[in-house]
């Protein structure tokens, strides 16, 4: 079966090591090759870092435009910092490529749906790595949640809180400093929250309230935030999102990065679920996911494990081969939920619904 053939513009440090070599499986020591797609070149405006796209085995690009001009590249996967998203995603589709871009799409509504629009125009498939809905034990929720193991659901609360930014070097990164460009715990990862929550469920958030955590830290950007969200039938939520948690050390770090779902029999509880990794045996933890109704804790074991870059990519290129173009819908309400935290915050906490 033929091959999509993507090129990857911006390699930097996740470009390669997660996209390049685990989404596109380039290191063939610990992946198989890809059925429907395949990495074959790559792009980055700092050229030191051709070596380690050659090392690889991709062909380098001194330029996007090169790129862009050669008819044998399907798609491309952008990874370059967020203001160029837009940007770049729209000379690549007005050239004929499909795109995959790095969370956020674009720093703007009106931007992602410019790109969107541009998109079903042309017939092209345009998405967003919202990479997490691939974890095996983030399906495993949506299962027990969708076969009432935890009983009627009022209550869930999605997390991610660490230390960053009380390093100077990092403080000065684009995540503590512009967020304007989605930096700051809100746009960084508690548009993960919103996604994966969407996804357990089976339904959209309308309508959410946002407060800032105390100010600690020397970032331009919010420190945290708590965020109460509401589906679109009533139910509520909540997001824990910040950058100036401690957490002790690495085990602390990424085990708390999960969820709690409250129901009237059980409770479930995803320990490190909200993250980079896959569930493979060589990670740095052990994800965990527990059903408990106050007398057992029982473990919800997960389907098939599935590297969650591989799975998104696997997805984009088979909607090419069979013609049926993704699109940036989610992408652009999950912006619009991150824009409606930041207006609720500046509210002192009123209840806002995402304008999209």
């Amino acid at each position: 079966m033929a091959k999509i053939k993507y090129a990857l513009v911006g390699f930097g440090g996740i470009a390669e090591n997660r996209v390049a070599k685990e989404g596109y499986a380039c290191d063939r020591n610990r992946f198989k090759a890809l059925k429907s797609a395949e990495l074959v070149a790559a792009t980055d405006v700092n050229a030191a870092r051709k070596g380690a796209a050659e090392a690889l085995g991709l062909k380098w690009y001194d330029t996007l435009d090169a790129i862009l001009a050669d008819k044998s590249i399907d798609a491309v996967y952008i990874a370059t910092n967020n203001a160029s998203h837009a940007e770049i995603a729209i000379k690549a589709m007005k050239a004929g490529k499909h795109v995959i871009v790095e969370k956020p799409i674009a720093t703007s509504v009106a931007d992602a749906k410019a790109m969107n629009k541009l998109a079903k125009q042309k017939k092209l498939s345009l998405t967003v790595d919202h990479m997490m809905v691939n974890n095996a034990w983030n399906i495993a929720a949506k299962g027990a949640v969708g076969k009432g193991k935890l009983g009627k659901v009022n209550d869930s609360c999605f997390h991610m809180e660490f230390a960053y930014g009380y390093d100077p070097a990092e403080a000065a990164t684009w995540r503590c400093s512009k967020v304007e460009e989605m930096g700051g715990p809100i746009g960084d990862v508690a548009s993960h929250c919103f996604y994966v929550a969407e996804f357990i469920f089976g339904k959209k958030i309308k309508k959410l309230g946002a407060v800032y955590y105390p100010k600690v830290m020397k970032i331009k950007s919010e420190d945290g935030a708590y965020i109460k969200f509401f589906f679109e039938d009533g139910t509520q939520g909540s997001v824990n999102c910040a950058f100036s948690e401690l957490r002790g050390g690495l085990a602390g770090t990424l085990t708390n990065l999960g969820y709690e779902i409250y129901g009237d029999k059980a409770a479930m509880r995803g320990y490190g679920t909200m993250f980079q990794l896959s569930g493979y045996e060589d990670e740095p933890i052990r994800m965990r996911l527990e059903l408990d109704d106050g007398r057992k804790v029982e473990a919800v074991k997960p389907g098939r494990i599935q590297n969650i870059y591989s799975t998104l990519i696997e997805n984009h290129a088979k909607s090419i081969l069979e013609k049926k173009p993704l699109n940036a819908d989610d992408a652009i309400h999950n912006l619009a939920l991150c824009a409606a935290a930041h207006e609720s915050a500046a509210k002192g906490g009123k209840i806002v619904t995402a304008k999209e």
